[in-house]
């Protein structure tokens, strides 16, 4: 009964789809959590960057159309070296971290802004 009446609550509410802009390329923050260390990296679009054993890939960054300092939304795939597969891929949004929080015992990933030039 519950399930049907939320999918009739979500049909009722008409989605607004937010226009966004792609951006060449996204500023995110490691934290090393033994340490206290905080690295800012500058990763273009398709690239990637190295912090101890993490290799992180900047798939894609987003922001609102016409708001370059709005709400930077990333999609990453973050891999360990001498670990099978990806310790985190999907999208993450600079304003909820923890919506979308990669999971690692000694490492804190986030996204700060896309970058626009």
């Amino acid at each position: 009964m519950f399930k049907y009446l939320f999918v009739l609550c979500l049909l009722a509410f008409p989605l607004a789809a937010q226009d966004v802009s792609n951006a060449p390329g996204g500023v995110l923050r490691v934290l090393d959590k033994t340490s206290g260390d905080t690295v800012d990296l500058e990763i273009p679009s398709g690239g990637s960057a190295s912090v101890g054993p993490l290799q992180i890939v900047l798939i894609e960054c987003r922001f609102p159309a016409g708001n370059p300092s709005g709400n930077a939304y990333a999609a990453l795939e973050v891999s360990e070296t001498g670990r099978a597969g990806t310790v985190f891929s999907g999208w993450m949004i600079a304003s909820s971290p923890a919506l979308s929080a990669m999971e690692h015992q000694r490492y804190d990933v986030w996204v700060i802004r896309c970058t626009t030039s």
